[in-house]
């Protein structure tokens, strides 16, 4: 696959964009190990927004990599060496170094199991979705673009598939069904229709991770271009019900003034208004975006019904603002975001 036009788009933007990673690749070439650039950063080199942060696999096991890369970083940093990863800082570009791995989660653990794996092609089994499942192997004669799951064809259909069986990959790491979300809402994409039936049979795993891990996921969700597209997923699929009850439960509430079906669409369209001014406050800004979505989910409980076929919502913004701190406090969000 070296003559695809894919392969030649990715290299000419890895060689523009982060030109320090055939440096790195040659570091490891002359101790005698692989190293391919793989996962986002693939597709991201693919379709023309390639940043400053490079993921790459290889075969050297972590030790190897930490001392191939305290030769070659400014900065090291070893805190995911227990999962394969070091990471390292030259210049503006950032790496992280993983084994190849092969993955065993415990049905009841928020965390893997790591087993190292022997091959590049094990390791692109274990990604999140086909189009993350992609590598540029840089330690050949020649860059080599490796697409065992038709990650490709999925990237030029912006399409979500997993390269097992949903089932499978969603029960090994459930935050990947927030992923699919999040790069829904990121990247315009679809979700394959096995997928979402699969995030929809799936959706009480997600409360085996961990707060932090699904806060994350939840803010780059809020942050991207489109969130009424990922909020929209988790809410349909059943996954909000655990992570953000307060937010399906507004489905359940007529607008007061009629203007809208439900709270929940007049929830969504004040995100996306307050979105279109954030270049008057300076930029994207999540307290904003938190405000907007969340400021009637009080409605629900303060609903009374009004005679002539009217309905009120007496101090829902009391009730609310109560709500909105309990939700933020139990997802681990700053005090700063919260107050």
């Amino acid at each position: 696959m070296r003559s695809n036009p894919a392969t030649e788009l990715a290299i000419r933007s890895l060689i523009e964009r982060a030109p320090l990673a055939s440096s790195l690749a040659q570091a490891f070439k002359v101790k005698g190990f692989t190293l391919a650039l793989v996962g986002g950063p693939v597709r991201d080199a693919i379709i023309g927004r390639l940043g400053n942060d490079l993921d790459f696999t290889t075969n050297a096991h972590p030790l190897e990599t930490k001392k191939i890369l305290q030769s070659w970083a400014e900065n090291v940093w070893e805190t995911g060496i227990a999962f394969g990863t070091v990471a390292g800082k030259r210049g503006d570009t950032t790496v992280e170094v993983t084994t190849y791995r092969t993955e065993n989660y415990d049905p009841d653990s928020r965390k893997p199991e790591v087993e190292y794996g022997d091959s590049i092609h094990g390791d692109l089994s274990r990604r999140d979705f086909t189009v993350n499942a992609m590598a540029l192997e840089l330690t050949g004669e020649e860059p080599e673009f490796i697409d065992p799951f038709n990650g490709l064809q999925d990237l030029a259909a912006k399409i979500l598939r997993t390269p097992v069986r949903p089932g499978d990959s969603f029960n090994d790491d459930p935050l990947r069904m927030m992923r699919a979300a999040r790069f829904a809402s990121q990247l315009d994409f679809e979700i394959a229709p096995e997928v979402l039936s699969s995030m929809k049979d799936l959706a009480h795993r997600i409360s085996i991770i961990s707060a932090e891990r699904v806060r994350d996921e939840f803010i780059k969700i809020m942050m991207s271009s489109n969130p009424r597209v990922g909020i929209t997923l988790l809410v349909d699929t059943g996954i909000a019900d655990i992570v953000l009850p307060e937010i399906p439960k507004l489905r359940l509430e007529v607008d007061e003034h009629h203007h809208h079906k439900d709270v929940y669409e007049h929830s969504i369209t004040v995100l996306e208004q307050a979105i279109e001014l954030e270049e008057r406050l300076g930029g994207a800004n999540l307290v904003i975006r938190l405000a907007a979505l969340l400021h009637d989910i009080g409605k629900p409980k303060t609903r009374a019904f009004i005679e002539g076929g009217g309905v009120s919502f007496h101090h829902h913004e009391v009730v609310g603002a109560r709500l909105v701190k309990k939700r933020l406090q139990a997802l681990r969000f700053d005090n700063d975001t919260i107050d």
